[in-house]
């Protein structure tokens, strides 16, 4: 009896002899050193800002035929040229390489710093600091998208949480540091950064990769219009808030700058929605996530700069403490956020983005809430200030985190300029933050208790801004 012919079987692959032709690509092995070298800018940046505060009034023992208005331009001619350069500088250094531009930004400050230092006159000092101002909006921008593209998108969250926190850091650390050096030379607060600057100069000529050049994508002439306005408005607007209280908040100069301002936004926005390649990509906005990160960031930091200056002032002048001693009282802020955001990238995988900002948020909203009812005129830190601080230190660490991630979602020839446009919220929040916090005390020359108990009212209502911004986030990181 003949058997049938057996049909044919098609061969069992086997999969052990047939690897993946598209295999998931290693990690740089040097993005953490990458990392450090754009944190140690970033810190230098933002330490600039909160130091100089501190050595402010021995500076003006230096130059004491100086009028106060004068004066103010240290501190004030950083703050305005940073903010009104982040968004044009932003976009150059997608344009023209993001490695170069950083190096650029770094030697400009380092230069700067060493002007300072050296300064005869104010008008060498402020000068300089213009100058600081313009390598510092190099950097920022640029820190953050250069090192996000080393990561792979599993770790971002923890690498923008370690960032988040060395800024942090620099934020809290500054009056500490800028009074331990303007009690020697108030030169030194300046002449610091020099060190540090050759040092990521150095490693940064070794370590930053050579990203490949940007799409030719029919860019022209780098909308020179879009860039003055984008300048004019976000200048003019801080200028306005940062001079209020010299110029007087409802003086002609305050309000005809503030006016100029909201006109150049008012054209920047209906220029940039005709023009085809316009300085700020429309694009940006329709990102999945960055909008809610633009507008949570802005929030967040009005609350940050309110509750940060009215807990420096509840120990100092409230409580009497001395500076070094206020400083030191502060240290559990920042020192909580270096911990939690070490461990911020594994909250993200495990409760997602919108879970991990919307906790940070309600703590962050906590903290002002919990000084409001506990902190009075007796100096009693365990029980008033430190659970606030606490809680603060989780909520930035959580939130700024998440927030600031939303840049490493654009496309890569983006990141600079949607890193800057992130940082130009930050900017004027902080700005605008202290000067709402000035403005609640009346314009007296010191703050008393119940100009900080309407601070932290209003913190407490920009942080629930921030949350509700929070709750809008994607859920998970893809």
């Amino acid at each position: 009896m003949n058997s049938l012919p057996e049909r044919t079987k098609p061969p069992v692959p086997v999969r052990a002899s047939h690897p993946d032709p598209h295999p998931a690509p290693h990690p740089d092995p040097r993005r953490w050193l990458v990392l450090a070298v754009a944190s140690a800018a970033q810190f230098l940046a933002v330490l600039d800002v909160s130091a100089i505060n501190v050595a402010f009034p021995v500076i003006g023992e230096d130059f004491s035929s100086a009028s106060a208005a004068g004066l103010s331009w240290v501190l004030n001619a950083y703050t305005i040229v940073l903010a009104a350069l982040l968004i044009p500088a932003g976009r150059l250094a997608d344009a023209m390489g993001r490695r170069r531009s950083f190096l650029l930004g770094l030697t400009v400050f380092g230069l700067a710093s060493v002007g300072c230092g050296v300064a005869p006159g104010l008008g060498w000092l402020v000068a300089a600091r213009v100058a600081q101002g313009i390598g510092a909006a190099v950097l920022v921008p640029t820190s953050l998208s250069l090192a996000l593209p080393a990561f792979p998108a599993a770790e971002r969250a923890t690498a923008v949480g370690v960032w988040t926190a060395i800024s942090a850091l620099a934020a809290s650390a500054g009056p500490v540091i800028g009074g331990l050096l303007a009690a020697s030379d108030w030169r030194w607060v300046f002449l610091v950064n020099v060190p540090v600057v050759l040092v990521a100069l150095a490693a940064g000529v070794r370590l930053l990769p050579r990203p490949a050049p940007a799409p030719a994508d029919g860019r022209s002439d780098g909308d020179p219009a879009g860039t003055v306005l984008v300048f004019v408005a976000v200048g003019a607007l801080t200028t306005a808030v940062v001079e209020a209280g010299d110029w007087g908040r409802t003086s002609p100069a305050t309000l005809g700058v503030l006016a100029a301002g909201v006109a150049a936004a008012a054209l920047g926005v209906r220029h940039v929605r005709r023009t085809q390649d316009p300085v700020i990509d429309p694009a940006l906005f329709r990102t999945r996530g960055f909008t809610a990160a633009t507008l949570g960031l802005f929030a967040y930091f009005l609350a940050y700069s309110a509750m940060l200056l009215a807990a420096s002032v509840l120990c100092s002048d409230v409580w009497g403490w001395s500076v070094r001693r206020s400083g030191a009282a502060l240290a559990p802020w920042p020192g909580t956020v270096l911990v939690v955001s070490a461990l911020s990238g594994r909250v993200v995988r495990a409760i997602g983005e919108r879970g991990a900002a919307t906790l940070g948020a309600v703590c962050f909203t906590a903290a002002p809430l919990w000084w409001l009812t506990a902190a009075n005129g007796t100096p009693r830190y365990a029980a008033a200030l430190l659970p606030g601080l606490l809680l603060a230190g989780v909520g930035t660490a959580l939130c700024q985190s998440v927030m600031f991630a939303a840049a490493g979602r654009l496309p890569e020839h983006r990141m600079s300029l949607g890193s800057g446009v992130l940082m130009v919220a930050r900017q004027g929040a902080t700005a605008l933050g202290v000067a709402v916090l000035v403005g609640l005390g009346g314009g007296a020359h010191r703050l008393g208790l119940d100009a900080l108990r309407a601070g932290w009212v209003f913190a407490a209502a920009t942080a629930a801004l921030a949350l509700a911004a929070c709750l809008t986030l994607p859920r998970r990181v893809h």
